[in-house]
């Protein structure tokens, strides 16, 4: 079972200033890659000021609020609030802006080449009667509440605020608790 600890990650700052990425997980290295020598990535960003955002031509981003309450985004000119929990999809190489109309906010970004891979995200709530299984493709990010993590062959794990779980369908991981999880999907791309 691999869990991925949020107090573990490293903070890098943005070209702009404008805040800073904590990257959860990435993959395949190798080709097809962007240049940053990935072909998907997933991760938490802290958004302190108003500006741009980095542009990643050829490929698609999910973007969801999850601490703070509102990112108000223009994206090629088009303006969307994007709140809480609600995840928003976007091409990764438009001109995008944010605004932050309600003060910081950190969100989970998923990022994926489109010739190669789709990203999908969701947030549901967990439950303490019925655990959530995280699947091979699958990384499961603790929003908020409070969380264990089994790996079906006795070991088991308490799950700390933006702790990660990745997925395997061998010893499936399952989460229960109370609060709510990020469950993102990395699937490959299908013409």
């Amino acid at each position: 079972m691999q869990i991925i600890r949020f107090a573990e990650l490293k903070a890098t700052p943005w070209r702009n200033g404008g805040g800073t990425t904590r990257e959860v997980l990435s993959g395949p290295a190798g080709e097809p890659a962007t240049a940053d020598g990935w072909g998907w990535r997933v991760s938490l960003a802290d958004v302190t000021k108003a500006g741009d955002f980095s542009p990643f031509p050829g490929c698609e981003r999910v973007l969801t609020v999850v601490e703070g309450d509102l990112l108000l985004l223009s994206v090629d000119g088009s303006e969307r609030p994007v709140e809480k929990y609600r995840p928003f999809r976007f091409d990764g190489g438009a001109a995008t802006t944010a605004a932050l109309p309600t003060g910081d906010i950190r969100n989970l970004n998923v990022i994926a080449r489109t010739d190669a891979f789709k990203g999908y995200a969701s947030v549901i709530e967990i439950s303490k009667k019925r655990a959530h299984p995280v699947f091979a493709g699958q990384i499961a990010v603790l929003l908020q509440g409070q969380a264990t993590v089994e790996d079906g062959a006795g070991g088991s794990a308490d799950l700390a605020r933006y702790d990660s779980v990745v997925g395997s369908d061998d010893a499936t991981p399952e989460v229960t608790g109370r609060g709510f999880l990020a469950v993102v999907s990395i699937d490959p791309a299908t013409d």
